[in-house]
């Protein structure tokens, strides 16, 4: 037995022995996220502390608003579409009513929960499998059970609000008509979607056992966190488990972990009210913590989180289970200094105990400043050996430079063939950049809201991404299964030193019979205006292969070094498959020698200077090609193509300039760093040589062999030694 399991066994047994004689039906209603007396406290504060007054506020005018709209229950309809919405809002507006009457005790507000719960007891049961799955598991009343799931865990908590004032035989009713039924529909029907690891696993685990606890159902309860073989190898604590890493990092990227954390924290909250003895807060190492902390880093200057995997580009901190673990974390971790410059994005708290303590945290606090996060590295797997991702920062708030890069697992099937793939962002811009997912989510005319086809040929596949493509085709031949049994691993990060800090990484498992490693620097320098980013990406192959390294960027083409041919009348897609199929060619050259292409992206520009020992390729495209419905945003790549065996791909970024569109005025249009140079490399190590204007030389050592940061290095390329020790070492003369 191994040490999850043992203590899952000593936890059931716990909840087992005790749950009838200690908790039985909960001592009071309402307790899942909000008391009678963290009501009543909130109520009585409201004009001390303005961001608890402004959220409850808000709260109130939804609450309000609600109560005197008129009440729709309709038949379910497509995902995205009104029906779809409709059923989301009537959760959204049960809970709000259900919060201002524990507020409030105006039973107007409790009275708009009964009739909605009346409505559903007259619909739900008429229901059968949704007509519009589209090939998923399906609810009832929406197209996937996961929406179902959403909508009982809101619920639970607006039938606990109200649970006292409703007679026995309502209770009964309810409980007889939708929650039973949907109970059943997730953790019988879908049991092995139950216990599946995975954000649809965590919300229907949270989902059963808030319904359970509201209830007074210990069976429910023990299921939820136990999962259907009441064992450990599902459920709740199995979801905390696996799903994060030992560091807090999510599988599925930042994009879903800010969904997945909802149901995580309103469960664990109700279970630490209710069930205190599971010690929920404490499990794994406080991996809740983590998780939370990991998520709120996963993300641009602008708050926006990292596009990994299926992401939205812009999908930021706003998001309403970041808001309500903001107030959480604080309220069951202790004070932090960030999560009150989160709360000043946010610009509200949730209103319970939790929230009115961050916000006298807030109101005490002479200045607030937003969250500034420093460089760190995440490690990815339940035990932390599946790779990781670093984040390398400089500079405060949202002035920061950041440079992200990818090296983790697949993120199962959400995940994208991308591995060893990098972002870059600069003055609150993101400069090199990731597509995230095709999908324009709840848009009923695209597709229902779901993933677009072009989600699959186009979003997920390697060339999508800031990452080698070998021969054309995607890591893994753009098999799921095959990635998910690889992952890319760690090599070094070190981000103590602000002026030059570095992450390294590898792969061997993402293209048969080849290894590759992807070391990146992000230096600082008295003679640039703005942090660079250093790239050498290394390649080892048995063989020879044609090499793509596609640059995704925004904003407009400058100026080059070199001739390039367009494409003025005719345009074709660069291939057939593999996602080049929906990139436009619209220009080309040949290039022989280092290769330097300046754009424009808001006041600043970006040259990108790549280093080209043998006859290669610059290949300019455009994405939207073979996409009869325009599902897809035009943006630029621009693709390095080349050919060999064993090589080196060593480019700079240079941010550099200013430029003011109203005041007519360009700065600095040329880069800084004018050529950059492979001395040499093999399985020891590579050296770079970077020069440029003003005296620039910096000589840059990496070590290719097993890391160590006290092990000696000597090499020899071209009659030239080179020594060091460590990992790296950045000469700067």
């Amino acid at each position: 037995m191994n040490k999850f399991n043992s203590i899952v066994v000593f936890v059931s047994f716990l909840i087992l022995g005790c749950s009838q004689d200690q908790e039985g039906k909960l001592s009071s209603h309402p307790s899942l996220s909000l008391s009678v007396s963290e009501a009543q406290e909130v109520v009585s504060n409201l004009e001390k502390y303005p961001l608890l007054k402004s959220s409850y506020q808000d709260l109130r005018e939804a609450a309000d608003l609600a109560i005197v709209s008129d009440m729709e229950v309709p038949l379910p309809g497509e995902a995205g579409g009104y029906a779809h919405e409709r059923h989301k809002q009537n959760y959204r507006d049960m809970k709000n009513a259900g919060y201002l009457y524990t507020f409030t005790g105006d039973t107007a507000y409790a009275h708009f929960v009964k009739n909605m719960l009346d409505e559903y007891a007259v619909l739900y049961p008429t229901l059968g499998p949704h007509p519009l799955s589209a090939k998923q598991k399906p609810g009832r009343l929406f197209h996937q059970v996961l929406n179902e799931s959403v909508w009982l865990l809101n619920t639970a908590q607006a039938y606990d609000c109200v649970y006292d004032w409703l007679s026995p035989e309502d209770r009964q009713k309810y409980e007889d008509k939708i929650f039973d039924p949907m109970v059943e529909l997730f953790s019988v029907q879908y049991a092995e979607a139950f216990d599946q690891i995975h954000n649809h696993g965590m919300w229907a685990t949270a989902s059963v056992g808030m319904i359970g606890l509201a209830m007074g159902n210990d069976e429910y309860v023990n299921r939820a966190i136990f999962g259907t073989e009441n064992n450990g190898t599902g459920g709740f604590l199995a979801q905390v488990e696996h799903l994060f890493s030992p560091d807090g990092y999510y599988m599925e990227g930042a994009y879903y972990v800010r969904y997945a954390i909802r149901p995580l924290l309103f469960f664990a909250e109700a279970l630490e009210r209710n069930r205190p003895f599971v010690k929920i807060y404490e499990f794994k190492d406080q991996i809740i913590k983590k998780a939370f902390y990991s998520m709120v880093q996963m993300t641009n200057p602008n708050g926006e989180f990292f596009p990994i995997n299926d992401a939205s580009v812009s999908m930021n901190i706003l998001a309403p289970g970041v808001m309500y673990g903001t107030s959480v974390i604080l309220d069951r971790y202790g004070f932090d200094k960030n999560l009150l410059g989160l709360a000043k994005i946010q610009g509200e708290v949730y209103p319970n105990g939790a929230g009115l303590k961050l916000a006298k945290a807030f109101a005490q606090e002479v200045e607030v400043m937003e969250p500034s996060w420093s460089s760190i590295e995440f490690v990815d797997g339940d035990d932390g050996t599946h790779g990781g991702f670093g984040i390398l920062r400089t500079g405060e708030g949202k002035d920061q430079t950041v440079l992200a890069m990818k090296y983790g697992g697949h993120g199962l099937g959400h995940g994208h063939f991308d591995k060893l793939q990098f972002m870059f962002y600069d003055q609150g811009e993101d400069v090199v950049t990731d597509y995230g997912y095709a999908r324009w989510v709840n848009i009923e005319t695209k597709y229902g809201g779901r993933y677009l086809p072009e989600n699959n040929s186009y979003a997920k596949q390697t060339v999508a991404h800031n990452t080698l493509v070998v021969d054309g085709i995607s890591q893994n031949g753009g098999n799921r299964k095959a990635a998910d049994k690889v992952h890319a691993n760690r090599h070094f990060f070190d981000g103590s030193d602000s002026e030059v800090q570095v992450m390294s990484a590898t792969s061997d498992d993402h293209y048969k019979g080849m290894s590759m490693q992807r070391t990146m620097f992000l230096i600082k320098d008295q003679r640039l205006d703005y942090p660079v980013v250093v790239d050498i990406y290394r390649v080892e192959s048995d063989k020879q292969h044609q090499y793509d390294m596609p640059i995704h960027y925004k904003g407009y083409i400058m100026n080059t070094n070199f001739d390039y041919k367009t494409d003025k009348q005719v345009q074709k897609p660069l291939g057939r498959s593999n996602g080049y199929e929906h990139i436009w060619k619209t220009a080309e050259a040949t290039v022989t020698s280092d290769a330097m292409v300046t754009w424009l992206d808001g006041h600043r520009y970006y040259s990108y200077i790549t280093d080209v020992s043998t006859k290669s390729k610059i290949l300019f495209g455009m994405t939207g090609a073979n996409d009869p419905k325009f599902n897809l945003r035009n943006e630029p790549v621009l693709i390095t193509r080349t050919s060999g065996k064993d090589m080196v791909f060593a480019s700079v970024l240079e941010p550099h300039g200013y430029y003011s569109l109203a005041g007519e005025k360009s700065v600095a249009v040329h880069p800084t760093i004018q050529e950059l140079r492979v001395v040499g490399h093999n399985s020891e190590a590579s050296i770079i040589e970077v020069t440029g204007e003003q005296g620039l030389y910096w000589t840059i050592m990496i070590n290719n062999a097993e890391a160590d940061a006290d092990a000696e290095h000597t090499v020899e390329f071209s009659g030239m030694e080179y020594s060091w020790k460590g990992n790296y070492k950045v000469i700067r003369n």
